[in-house]
C-alpha cells in the first residue's frame, strides 16, 4: 500500500511558538500509506513494497497499489503434496503469513473496476499472479495482467495500456518446475540419508550440477600431461630511444609450422645455438582489428562479473540487482528503476537508457 497523503498538523498544545513551528515543519514532510482502497480505484498487485512505492508514484491516485510479498500459496510442508496417481496434480495450501495480504486484496477488489497483476515478467511472476486470482477469488472479468521489463514511466504506462490475460503456459511451466523440485527432493534425499549422510539434500538443480562435477572430475583424472617448452628472446633495436620487446621462438630455418619443443635437452640446444646469433626483422605485418564492447549483462554474466570484481555471491548480486530494478530514490525524482529486469538471458536495453 503506497498511495500517500500528508498527515494533519500535529497538536502543539503545551509548546511555545518555536515548538509549534517545528511540529508543523516536520509534519509537512511526513507521509503515510493509504490504509484502504477508495471506491473507483483500480487495484494493482506487485511483489515487493519497493516496487509498490515506485508504481504508486507513477500511476497516481486512481490506483491502489499493494504488495503480495511473493507467493501466497505453496505445496504443503511435511508431505509430498503431489498426487502422483492423478497426473502429478499439485495440492496447494494458503500460506499463513499471507492471510492479511489476501484479505486486503479481497476487500480492495470488491468495488474495483479492475485488478492489475503486475508481478515480475517471468514464469514465477506469472504463477504468483495466477495464485492471487485463485486464492483471493478475483472475478475473471476484473483481472488484467500487465508486464514490463523496466520500471520507467513510459514502460509502466505502456504496459497498463496493453494488459493481457494470464499466460497459462508459463503458469504450467512454473508448476512443473515446482513439482519436479518436490518429487526429486522428497524421494531422493532420503536415499542420500541412508547411503551417504543425514542432512544432505538432493534437488532438480543439485542433481544435474553433481553430474557436471563428476564428468569434469573424470576428465581431469583421464588427462595425460605432456611436457612442452617455450623459448623467448628479449631484444632491443639499435635506436636507444626505443623500448626492448620480446620475440618468441617459432621454428628452425625453412620450416613453416611452429616447432614443438617437448623436452629440456632440445630446448637447451636451441638456446645455445641462439646465444651468438644476431637478429633482424624480416617482415612486418600491419592490420586493423575491430574491438566490440561486451553485450549487456544477462543473469549469468552479471553474477560472474560481480564475483570477479566485487567478490559478491550470486545471492547478494541478485538482491542488489532486484533493488536497482524496483527503484531507488533519486534527488527530486522519487524512486526510479535503474536497470531492466535482470532474471533473463535477453540483452535488450531500455530505449530510454540508450537515448
Amino acid at each position: 500500500m503506497t498511495t500517500v497523503r500528508k498527515k494533519k498538523t500535529a497538536s502543539t498544545r503545551g509548546k511555545g511558538t518555536r515548538g509549534a513551528s517545528k511540529a508543523a515543519k516536520t509534519t509537512s514532510r511526513t507521509r503515510r500509506t493509504q490504509t484502504k482502497a477508495r471506491d473507483g480505484q483500480s487495484v494493482v498487485v506487485v511483489e515487493s513494497p519497493a516496487k509498490a512505492r515506485t508504481l504508486s508514484r507513477i500511476l497516481g491516485d486512481d490506483y491502489y497499489v499493494l504488495a503480495s510479498m511473493g507467493h501466497v500459496r505453496d505445496l504443503p510442508s511435511g508431505k509430498l503434496g503431489v498426487d502422483v496417481e492423478n497426473d502429478f496434480a499439485p495440492q496447494y495450501d494458503l500460506r499463513k503469513d499471507k492471510a492479511a495480504v489476501l484479505k486486503e486484496l479481497r476487500d480492495a477488489s470488491r468495488g474495483a473496476p479492475a485488478v492489475y497483476l503486475a508481478t515480475d515478467p517471468d514464469r514465477e511472476g506469472e504463477a504468483i499472479s495466477w495464485h492471487l486470482l485463485e486464492a483471493a477469488n478475483i472475478r475473471p472479468e476484473q483481472a488484467r495482467r500487465v508486464v514490463f521489463h523496466e520500471i520507467t514511466e513510459d514502460a509502466i504506462r505502456r504496459a497498463f495500456s496493453e494488459p493481457r490475460e494470464i499466460d497459462q503456459n508459463l503458469v504450467d511451466a512454473q508448476q512443473a518446475r515446482r513439482v519436479l523440485d518436490r518429487l526429486v527432493g522428497y524421494l531422493l534425499s532420503p536415499l542420500l540419508w541412508t547411503k551417504v549422510r543425514r542432512g544432505l539434500s538432493a534437488g532438480r538443480v543439485q542433481s544435474a550440477a553433481l553430474r557436471l562435477v563428476v564428468d569434469r572430475e573424470r576428465d581431469i583424472e583421464a588427462f595425460v600431461p605432456q611436457e612442452y617448452w617455450s623459448i623467448e628472446a628479449r631484444l632491443a633495436t639499435e635506436r636507444t630511444n626505443e623500448s626492448p620487446f620480446t620475440a618468441r621462438f617459432h621454428s628452425l630455418e625453412g620450416a613453416r609450422r611452429a616447432m614443438e619443443v617437448t623436452d629440456e635437452e632440445t630446448a637447451q640446444q636451441i638456446v645455445n645455438d641462439l646465444q651468438p646469433a644476431t637478429y633482424q626483422v624480416s617482415n612486418v605485418q600491419r592490420r586493423q582489428t575491430v574491438r566490440r564492447p561486451a553485450p549487456p549483462f544477462i543473469t549469468s554474466t552479471l553474477q560472474q562479473e560481480a564475483f570477479r570484481k566485487l567478490r559478491y555471491t550470486a545471492r547478494r548480486t541478485m538482491t542488489v540487482a532486484q533493488q536497482l530494478y524496483e527503484g531507488l530514490p533519486l534527488d527530486g525524482q522519487g524512486p526510479i528503476g535503474l536497470i531492466t529486469y535482470m532474471r533473463t538471458d535477453s540483452t535488450n536495453m531500455a530505449q530510454e537508457a540508450v537515448q
